[in-house]
C-alpha cells in the first residue's frame, strides 16, 4: 500500500514541474544547472516541507534560493580566471636568462598556491592582492560579509604561506 503524502506529492511534482523548470531556467541561464537545481528544490520540499503548509510557495522559495547560490558561485569561479595571474609582474627586472627562469618558477610556484586554495578564499584573495579592491568591494562582489572577505584573505595569505615555505623546505640544493 502506498503512502498518501507520497500520492499528492508524485501529483504536485507532475503540476508544477514545467513552471518550475522554466522559473529556475530564467534565473541561471543554463539548462543544466538549472535541472540539477529544480531536482533538488523538489527533494528538499518533500523532505523538509510539512504537510499543512502550501508547497508550491515553498517549493519557489527553496529553488530561488538555490539559483541564487549557483550564481554566487558562478561569479566566484568567474573572478578567480587564475590566468590573470600571468599578467602579474615580478618586482625588479631579470639581468640574465638564470634570473628570469628564477622568476618564472616563483611565478608558477605562487600560481600553484593560489591555485590549490578553496574558491571563495581564492576569489577573495586574488581580488585584494592581485587587484587591489577593497574590503567592501570584495564582500559586494562576492555577496558576503566583510568579516568573512577579512577571514578568507589572512586565511589565504597563511596558506600560501605553508605552501611556499613547504615548497622551499623540500627543495635541495647540491
Amino acid at each position: 500500500m502506498s503512502d498518501p503524502r507520497d500520492q499528492s506529492f508524485a501529483r504536485f511534482f507532475a503540476e508544477s514541474r514545467e513552471a518550475l523548470s522554466r522559473y529556475v531556467r530564467r534565473l541561471v541561464k543554463t539548462q543544466g544547472a538549472a535541472e540539477e537545481i529544480v531536482q533538488e528544490a523538489y527533494f528538499r520540499t518533500y523532505t523538509h516541507g510539512k504537510a499543512s503548509e502550501p508547497l508550491r510557495p515553498y517549493l519557489f522559495s527553496i529553488a530561488r534560493n538555490l539559483a541564487s547560490k549557483a550564481r554566487r558561485h558562478d561569479r566566484v569561479v568567474d573572478a578567480l580566471s587564475i590566468q590573470d595571474l600571468g599578467a602579474l609582474e615580478l618586482q625588479g627586472t631579470c639581468e640574465s636568462p638564470e634570473e628570469a627562469a628564477l622568476a618564472d618558477e616563483r611565478l608558477r610556484l605562487l600560481n600553484d598556491a593560489i591555485a590549490a586554495l578553496p574558491p571563495q578564499c581564492r576569489a577573495a584573495f586574488t581580488l585584494r592582492m592581485l587587484q587591489d579592491r577593497s574590503y567592501k568591494e570584495i564582500a559586494a562582489h562576492l555577496g558576503i560579509s566583510t568579516k568573512t572577505v577579512e577571514k578568507h584573505i589572512a586565511r589565504g595569505a597563511s596558506q600560501i604561506h605553508a605552501s611556499l615555505a613547504q615548497r622551499y623546505k623540500d627543495v635541495k640544493i647540491p
